[in-house]
């Protein structure tokens, strides 16, 4: 491995509505496949990582717009495959219990970006609203043209066998309801015999799904009506936990929810944190739960006539109190006792972009608490085009390039006391913030101080594309970051964005490559601003195509690379979430490249990937 610092490059409303129940009906072909040995390609055998099951082709696309053939095996179109995101996973004793997600990037740029002109490249194809599901269901927003019904699994780590469960669902029609307009199983965690799986529903709601976790029996589903979106799970002092958010995608608040249910009563919470922004993940550290929030999203967020968010609804860190050993752990005594420990604007100068960021991964390691930030795709650049917009074209590029951020990793010790002290650990010393008063009060971007100078490196571990802290898992005593690198989608987000902007067909290539020159502009315009971890520090990296996955090996070190190319197959462009077992890491990969699906050619093939890796290899 290398050092980081040299790393080169309401649901039944929806039913009836929408009539979905018939409309979302996914084909029978089977959806998955365990690969092991010789079939695994690469990472076969006893390689290290090993690729143990992979999405399968579900579906046949024979153009936008047009029905779907019958297949696979495909007579006319070509195999397509939908099942990108391993999304949520748990583990219990040799089981894996895992659900995944369809076309995510599709839904993404479509409900966050408003990229909803149907796109078709060599790798994927958004519908949107061209989409057969779309046109059956004209109440359907177009950016969710490209939903399909998600899959539940299981795969025995010891007898090496994967399980689809789906199947089990269909025997009930409410509980098949439910999964076909779940929009993907997001979240997964386990407790008391019992695995919960749950994902975000088409409305402003949440679905759930239940299985026995020795025997594996299907235990029934669930609508949550009060909830909007939900992340994690995390086990602590002998109880589960799960952080949820309320009202579209979970965007006006969060809660904590702790799991009082059992093999009988499955979906029996009680709420015990209340929160001003959606939960995201949530671990324990030093005694007490500490969760990472996302701001309001979509419609949620600044506009051009709205004003930021306070600051207790920016991405944030909070703390709960202290968890009493065993029972009664939190209750709902605890709902208005959690305190928020740091928040993103004491980082980010630009208000507008800092509405922009989420948190993701967080771990306790070391004595320390670790998290890292989130960014979607140009997100922040269409904050800030719509709060401010640029007189021309060449405004329009700046606000590009001076929106883009990497992102930043943090660690923290003594939350809540005085002696509180949180490092900066890879981010910068200065970034653009815009002042709109300057100019004669057409504004302008200065470089400005974050008023922190990064322990170990540069935002993005050194790399500007690397946009996600999806995950963040201690196994055979190190602590592992798993990331999400947009490079490999830069060129036709670039072209997607330049024609919804309205600009010219040659500024693609300027907005994709916007986070190299955000870069290059941060280190010319202040040298002496700099991170100066080595003498012999590289310039900026070429972009290396799929997610990283890092190790902080200790809490005096850098971290280290153990894979830039997602873990063997670079369409795998994060790795989405991560589970343990002793040294020994499971890891589900992200991957939306839905025609990558030729195996004769020299392309790695798209859908999600199940991969172990063993730490002592590290």
């Amino acid at each position: 491995m290398k050092p980081i610092r040299n790393h080169g490059r309401r649901l039944w409303a929806a039913v009836a509505v929408l009539g979905l129940g018939a409309a979302l009906a996914a084909p029978g072909t089977a959806l998955a496949a365990p690969v092991a040995g010789e079939q695994a390609g690469r990472h076969g055998g006893g390689a290290n990582p090993q690729v143990l099951a992979k999405a399968m082709p579900d579906e046949c696309f024979a153009g936008i717009g047009q029905p779907y053939p019958a297949g696979p095996p495909c007579a006319t179109g070509q195999a397509k495959v939908n099942q990108a995101y391993l999304w949520g996973m748990t583990r219990t004793g040799n089981k894996l219990f895992f659900g995944t997600g369809a076309n995510v990037n599709c839904l993404t740029s479509g409900r966050t970006l408003g990229n909803n002109k149907p796109a078709l490249n060599d790798d994927w194809v958004c519908e949107y609203q061209e989409s057969q599901l779309a046109k059956a269901n004209p109440q359907l927003p177009g950016a969710l043209g490209d939903h399909r019904m998600p899959r539940l699994y299981s795969y025995d780590t010891k007898a090496k066998k994967l399980t689809e469960k789906t199947d089990l669902v269909r025997a009930s029609q409410p509980d098949l309801d439910r999964l076909r307009t779940t929009v993907g199983i997001r979240a997964a965690g386990n407790f008391g015999g019992v695995a919960l799986l749950g994902g975000p529903a088409l409305g402003q709601t949440i679905n759930m799904f239940a299985f026995d976790t020795d025997t594996g029996a299907f235990l029934g589903s669930r609508n949550f009506p009060e909830f909007g979106n939900i992340r994690h799970f995390t086990v602590a002092e002998n109880a589960l936990y799960a952080g949820v958010g309320v009202g579209a995608n979970g965007g006006l608040r969060g809660h904590v929810l702790r799991w009082m249910g059992s093999k009988t009563d499955p979906f029996n919470f009680s709420i015990v944190g209340t929160l001003p922004a959606q939960a995201a993940d949530l671990t324990v550290h030093d005694g007490r739960i500490f969760v990472s929030t996302w701001p309001g999203s979509d419609g949620e967020l600044a506009t051009a006539d709205e004003t930021p968010a306070p600051t207790n609804k920016l991405a944030s860190v909070w703390m709960s109190p202290v968890l009493r050993s065993g029972a009664p752990g939190l209750t709902p005594d605890d709902v208005d006792s959690w305190k928020q420990v740091w928040e993103v604007s004491s980082y980010e100068p630009d208000i507008v972009v800092a509405n922009s960021y989420g948190l993701g991964g967080l771990a306790s390691f070391g004595g320390y608490l670790y998290w890292g930030t989130m960014h979607v795709p140009m997100k922040a650049s269409t904050l800030h085009l719509a709060k401010y917009p640029p007189a021309d074209e060449a405004g329009i590029k700046a606000t590009v390039q001076n929106t883009q951020r990497a992102i930043s990793i943090y660690r923290g010790k003594h939350f809540g006391e005085k002696k509180q002290k949180v490092d900066l650990l890879y981010g910068a010393t200065e970034l653009p913030a815009f002042d709109p008063a300057a100019n004669d009060g057409k504004g302008a971007w200065a470089m400005t101080s974050t008023g922190q100078t990064p322990l170990y490196g540069k935002s993005g571990f050194g790399d500007p594309y690397l946009n996600y802290t999806w995950k963040m898992a201690v196994a055979g005593g190190k602590l592992f970051v798993g990331t999400m690198d947009w490079s490999y989608l830069a060129k036709e987000f670039g072209q997607e964005t330049a024609a919804s902007l309205g600009l010219p067909a040659e500024a693609a290539e300027s907005i994709a490559e916007a986070p190299l020159a955000a870069a290059a502009a941060a280190q010319k315009s202040s040298p002496a601003a700099r991170v100066a971890v080595a003498e012999d520090e590289p310039g900026l990296p070429e972009p290396k195509f799929g997610g990283d996955l890092v190790v902080f090996e200790s809490t005096r070190k850098p971290a280290k690379v153990v894979s830039n190319n997602g873990l063997g197959n670079y369409l795998n462009y994060g790795v989405r979430n991560m589970v343990t077992d002793g040294s020994t890491l499971y890891l589900g990969m992200a991957n939306p490249m839905n025609l990558r699906t030729d195996p004769t050619d020299d392309v790695p093939e798209g859908g999600w990937e199940l991969i172990r890796y063993d730490t002592r290899g590290c």
